[in-house]
This record gives structure tokens, C-alpha cells and sequence, in this order.
């Protein structure tokens, strides 16, 4: 519910604006409501929830990762792009509801990264020094 204070602002906008050009009852509410809204986002920013770029669930592609806050393109999206939007990894992962152990990079690098890992086998060289 839209708080009083922006309501009566809304209402005196709208009737300086109906009292400069005609308005018909209906052009009148539909003004009311979208000033009312858009007053509410200007003065409460933390109420207006943000919607994401695309859908978190389809956010980590296959050769791609999409940020949810801007909509750009990444194969791995690091800590210098997410500080641009005033965010650590752990913080964009909860905002947006991933997992926590998620990687935000592209699933054909992560899987190309565990193939070169497992075949280095660096854990059978750590005794034969």
C-alpha cells in the first residue's frame, strides 16, 4: 500500500497537470498510479525489488555466464566486474539465490579446467620428491 505522503503528492501532481491540458477520469487514475509508483521507488529504493537480467537458473550457460545485474557476458565473471555493482561473489550469490559453491564461469571452462586438474594428478607427485 502506497504510503499517504506519496499518495497526496501524486494528487497534487496530477491536478497541475490536469489543470494545463484535458484529461479524461481514466487518463487521471492511470497518471495517479504510475506517479504514485514511481515516486515510491524514488524515495524507498530498498523496497523496489530489483528483477534480474535473465533467469538465475539459466544464468550460467554452457559457454557463457550472464551477470544478473547488468546482463553482460562473461566466461568467468570475477570480483573486478562484481565491484562495479557494489558486490562481493558470496553477496551476488545470495541476492540472486545461487548455491554458495556455485562457479560463476562458464560450465564448458570449469569442465575443461577439472579435465587438465585430474590429468596432471598433482596429489601422486606431492611424495616423490
Amino acid at each position: 500500500m502506497p504510503n499517504a505522503d506519496i499518495m497526496q503528492q501524486a494528487l497534487e501532481i496530477a491536478r497541475a497537470q490536469a489543470g494545463v491540458r484535458a484529461m479524461t477520469a481514466a487518463e487521471v487514475a492511470a497518471y495517479v498510479s504510475e506517479l504514485t509508483q514511481t515516486l515510491e521507488s524514488a524515495m524507498c529504493p530498498e523496497e523496489a525489488k530489483q528483477t534480474p537480467a535473465v533467469d538465475p537458473k539459466n544464468s550460467i550457460g554452457e559457454s557463457y555466464v550472464t551477470c544478473l545485474e547488468c546482463g553482460k557476458k562473461f566466461k568467468v565473471m570475477g570480483n573486478r566486474h562484481l565491484k562495479t555493482h557494489g558486490l562481493t561473489a558470496k553477496e551476488y550469490k545470495a541476492k540472486w539465490g545461487l548455491k554458495k559453491g556455485v562457479s560463476l564461469a562458464a560450465k564448458s571452462l570449469v569442465r575443461m579446467r577439472r579435465k587438465k586438474m585430474q590429468d596432471m594428478r598433482l596429489w601422486e607427485r606431492k611424495g616423490t620428491k
